[in-house]
């Protein structure tokens, strides 16, 4: 088994990285800093949202939570400096009864029209523990997506339209554990922005504490913090202080102030052919 390395990133000189996730705080909790440090490096991000999240909120109505994650998610994007953000509006939390084939094909799509280097998406091999099915199924339909859309008869109407077939050359693969990283991003000087796009989804991490409020009800426990932002109403600080000290965690495992971990495979798994029999070109 391969020891994960510190990746270095390499200017972008504007290529594209495709972010697929499957809810709109998923870009910054599992790599807002990862997004930060592209955009820094010149790569142009643009971010997939799957679901509209409208059940995401607390005491809100479902229009009121449509539009307060939606216009959330845009203010998390501006804060990490994704260049364009893409809502696929499917109703959240059904993805599992979804046509995965269906999915797949809205995701091919936006391979082909923004033609990206690499594809971010969550792992379908770290998958222990993974209880939202809508992560399950952003994976699993991203992950087949990267390799269809380089069939020119998976849908042919994409071809009919002006689109082109297009290979990803790296995909990128996040998890709550990832099984296997092997690339650490060193996000200590990004980290500011993570929190500050993550403390950005103040609906739907409203609706986080309440959760962990009510399952520590349940356990005889109680959480003064949770409440006091609960009873605030604002979740702001008690955010920024749980994703600033899970990052460091991760960090603190390879010797850095700040990271994210990845399972990174390059040239579709077969990158040793490439360098036996391939050229580089300038």
């Amino acid at each position: 088994m391969s020891v994960p390395r510190i990746h270095r990133m390499e200017p972008g000189d504007g290529r594209v990285v495709l972010v697929v996730t499957a809810h709109a705080d998923d870009l910054a909790l599992f790599l807002g800093g990862t997004v930060a440090a592209w955009v820094d490096a010149g790569w142009r991000v643009v971010a997939v949202r799957a679901t509209d999240d409208r059940w995401d909120s607390l005491g809100l109505s479902e229009e009121e939570t449509v539009a307060a994650n939606a216009s959330e998610f845009r203010l998390a994007g501006e804060i990490l400096g994704v260049a364009e953000l893409v809502e696929l509006g499917y109703p959240t939390d059904t993805l599992a009864d979804v046509s995965e084939v269906a999915l797949r094909e809205k995701i091919i799509r936006e391979i082909r029209r923004f033609r990206p280097y690499a594809v971010v998406t969550f792992d379908p091999r770290s998958l222990y523990g993974e209880d939202n099915q809508d992560h399950v199924a952003v994976a699993r339909a991203t992950d087949e997506a990267c390799w269809a859309s380089q069939f020119d008869k998976h849908h042919p109407e994409h071809i009919a339209e002006g689109l082109a077939v297009h290979g990803v050359f790296e995909r990128w693969y996040f998890a709550r554990e990832v099984e296997r990283a092997t690339h650490i991003v060193d996000i200590g000087a990004q980290l500011g922005r993570k929190v500050a796009a993550a403390v950005a989804h103040r609906t739907m991490m409203l609706n986080v504490l309440n959760q962990l409020r009510l399952q520590a009800q349940t356990g005889g426990w109680r959480i003064d913090a949770v409440d006091a932002a609960l009873g605030a109403g604002e979740p702001g600080p008690l955010v920024a202080e749980l994703v600033g000290s899970l990052s460091a965690e991760v960090g603190r495992r390879h010797g850095l102030e700040a990271a994210e971990e990845f399972r990174v495979v390059r040239f579709g798994g077969l990158e040793g052919i490439l360098e036996a029999l391939g050229t580089r070109l300038p």
